[in-house]
């Protein structure tokens, strides 16, 4: 397989962070999901292929077997909005110190930066703000919702996953570890834009 041997953390999400993670082990990567404590219920559908942890990253204890892991391991996906891995002391300044290896990928619907980047949203939010939802159905019609599979699969894990790889390609070379800003309403505007 073309990724065994590499380790991926990720943190426990939405469909685009499961997905991502899901493509990677289906390539041989082995992936750690870190779920939150005391949950009794996972509404995991694509952890195949997958081991799984459950750590409270409130705890300074959970804080510290997470950077544990993240100095044994190639990638780390984490999909939460802009601020919330900084304000728990787990951004990418602080874990690239201890792995500068480390491919740290970070998919969300708006980005780090920009006026949504603290926005929480969902794939008819990514699609509509992006301007390709008035781009689907048919003419003189209200646009066609497309599940999640433009935003959310599409423009977020597959995306994702090749940032990824890529990122760990480029790695043979320089030894480094990079931050991947995987956004969705970026992706699918560049979509957009090429298509007319």
């Amino acid at each position: 397989m073309a990724l065994a041997g590499v380790r991926v953390l990720e943190l426990a999400g939405l469909a685009p962070a499961p997905f991502c993670g899901m493509i990677l082990a289906d390539f041989g990567a082995k992936v750690i999901r870190v779920d939150k404590a005391n949950t009794m219920y996972t509404s995991d559908t694509m952890a195949r292929g997958k081991r799984s942890i459950a750590l409270n990253l409130k705890s300074p204890e959970g804080i510290g077997v997470l950077k544990t892991l993240c100095k044994k391991s190639d990638v780390l996906i984490e999909p939460f909005r802009h601020g919330v891995m900084e304000n728990l002391g787990l951004g990418p300044e602080v874990i690239l110190k201890e792995n500068p290896q480390l491919i740290y990928a970070r998919l969300t619907g708006f980005g780090q930066s920009g006026k949504y980047a603290k926005a929480a949203g969902h794939d008819i939010n990514y699609v509509s703000i992006s301007g390709l939802l008035s781009r689907l159905g048919k003419h003189d019609e209200n646009p066609t919702f497309p599940l999640n599979l433009l935003a959310d699969f599409a423009g977020g894990s597959y995306i994702c996953a090749l940032g990824i790889v890529m990122s760990l390609f480029e790695r043979t070379r320089s030894g480094q570890g990079q931050v991947i800003d995987s956004s969705m309403v970026s992706i699918l505007q560049t979509q957009e834009s090429n298509l007319w």
